[in-house]
């Protein structure tokens, strides 16, 4: 008799295409702009408050929840940017990165039976943690180029049953930003067959070309139905950090926080008191952000159009798509990435793996958030190989 050995969910899942393309990079040495991450070191300053309460400050286990300096960073940061009204002490909980607080978020909320809408393309750790807990995805798949959906998607998947639904705003891998017609329509949907949110908003400071970011939560009728979801990770360019933080109602809070307790319990203190810091910076930091990486996605926006790829407008994130239909390549967006590592030297990312049932297959996604001279490399070599 064969031992079944692990969980047939994850023993059978296949190595992520992130993993995949990031190792292909190492052996080729390539440029890679395929995972989602900033080559800089952040701000100086985030740096030294971590490092000194690192040396100075308090290195035992704080409070689940988070401490409490961080978590009044947070309420004030909502109020200060979105208007929000948040209990410090009953409604903000810090966790070990934003896939640690998604991850608890599902597996507090969700019930064997309960379904969850899911919008595609879609963050890869949403579908596995869904089924985890026992829920039926249901999933609207969002239409290119400009990433939309009509009433009659929402209608197709909400039903009795639903539970929640997963939006991720701004959203990786396509750079959507919602606007508030498509937040109300949700809320619409969300009101009438009482469910609620996890928002993934780890880009909320990343949106470009003079746009404001709008939580869900600030959707009238839905404070109490949303559990919203941040990075220091995105927010200060030290993705290493793992640093998130959920905000919500007491009731959706609760138990949220049990599932936390019982996965990592509790999060570095020195990095939240960094955290703590940053998010009181000023408003000139923030802006700063988003202008230097606007400014990064044009660069390489220009130089792809330059190679001669079509190029997606993004309205956020860190993230550019390009569309490979009218390069008469023979093959679909995996083989694509494939050759573009070992023929030009640069790794993008199939955004194929990015859907769960209905995957487009001729677009790829490249990362922006590199320092301007790796941008411009990979644009010349993309130059030459086409």
């Amino acid at each position: 008799m064969t031992a079944k050995v692990g969980n047939p969910l994850f023993r059978d899942m296949p190595t992520t295409v992130f993993e995949v393309m990031s190792q292909l990079a190492l052996k080729h040495q390539t440029i890679n702009l395929g995972q989602g991450f900033p080559d800089d070191r952040g701000p100086a300053d985030v740096l030294r408050a971590a490092a000194d309460a690192l040396l100075d400050g308090y290195n035992q286990y704080p409070s689940m929840m988070g401490t409490p300096e961080l978590r009044q960073a947070v309420a004030a940061h909502a109020g200060r940017f979105y208007g929000l009204e948040v209990d410090w002490a009953r409604e903000v909980m810090v966790t070990s990165g934003a896939t640690e607080a998604l991850g608890a978020c599902l597996l507090g909320l969700i019930e064997p039976g309960d379904e969850v809408v899911l919008f595609e393309p879609m963050y890869d750790s949403y579908l596995p943690i869904v089924r985890l807990a026992g829920g039926i995805p249901r999933i609207v798949t969002l239409k290119a180029p400009d990433w939309s959906f009509t009433r009659e998607d929402l209608e197709r998947v909400f039903g009795p049953k639903t539970k929640a639904l997963v939006l991720n705003n701004p959203l990786n891998p396509v750079g959507k930003v919602y606007s508030r017609a498509e937040l109300e329509l949700i809320g619409e949907f969300m009101r009438r067959f009482d469910a609620y949110a996890v928002c993934d908003e780890v880009y909320e400071h990343l949106v470009f070309d003079g746009a404001r970011h709008i939580p869900l939560i600030t959707i009238p009728g839905l404070r109490d139905r949303c559990l919203r979801v941040g990075s220091a990770g995105k927010t200060f360019s030290l993705t290493g950090w793992k640093i998130g933080y959920v905000t919500g109602a007491p009731e959706l809070l609760q138990p949220v926080a049990k599932a936390h307790q019982f996965m990592t319990f509790t999060t570095a203190p020195n990095l939240q008191a960094g955290v703590a810091y940053g998010l009181a910076k000023e408003e000139a930091y923030f802006t700063g952000l988003a202008t230097s990486m606007q400014a990064k996605r044009d660069r390489l926006a220009a130089g792809l159009r330059e190679a001669g790829l079509s190029v997606l407008h993004s309205g956020g994130t860190y993230f550019l798509i390009a569309d490979i239909s009218s390069t008469g390549f023979d093959g679909d967006d995996v083989a694509f990435c494939l050759n573009l590592t070992e023929a030009a030297g640069v790794t993008a990312i199939p955004v194929s793996a990015f859907f769960a049932e209905s995957p487009v297959r001729n677009f790829i996604r490249f990362c922006f958030c590199k320092q301007d001279a790796l941008l411009d490399e990979a644009v010349a070599r993309l130059k030459r190989y086409f």
